[in-house]
């Protein structure tokens, strides 16, 4: 098998875009989202999580991060914030100092209530058969 081309590599990201409700963290995102990752990660110092909840804008006028990034974590808006850049895992620090859980914070994302979202998971996730691609939704 040939090793594929700069421009096979690029038609194969392009497509993890096409995945409805769904957000790949791919390299590109990772460089986006780098200083929100980073200022996630401060919270988990309990000092940090009292500055942060004192004046959250103020805590988040600290780092380098983008207005719309900012604008995600204020309004715990968090697929912006996976558009923006964020990994679940690094946003994760946000629920929890917000005192919700994982499955409370990422039922938000899917409108979905918790008790709903778990049961779907416990069912064995999202049904694959339905709309495969936001460009061809049929």
């Amino acid at each position: 098998m040939s090793e594929p081309s700069k421009q096979d590599i690029h038609a194969y990201l392009e497509e993890l875009e096409d995945i409805p409700g769904t957000r790949v963290f791919t390299a590109a995102r990772a460089r986006k989202g780098y200083w929100l990752n980073q200022f996630c990660m401060t919270l988990m110092k309990a000092d940090n999580r009292e500055r942060f909840r004192a004046d959250e804008r103020a805590y988040l006028d600290e780092w380098p991060m983008t207005e719309a990034q900012k604008q995600a974590v204020l309004k715990r808006d968090y697929n912006a914030a996976l558009d923006e850049g964020g990994n679940i895992y690094f946003l994760a620090k946000v629920f929890f100092t917000d005192e919700i859980s994982f499955l409370q914070a990422v039922g938000t994302m899917t409108g979905m209530s918790p008790a709903d979202y778990q049961a779907m998971m416990l069912a064995g996730g999202r049904s694959p058969v339905g709309v495969r691609s936001k460009k061809d939704p049929y």
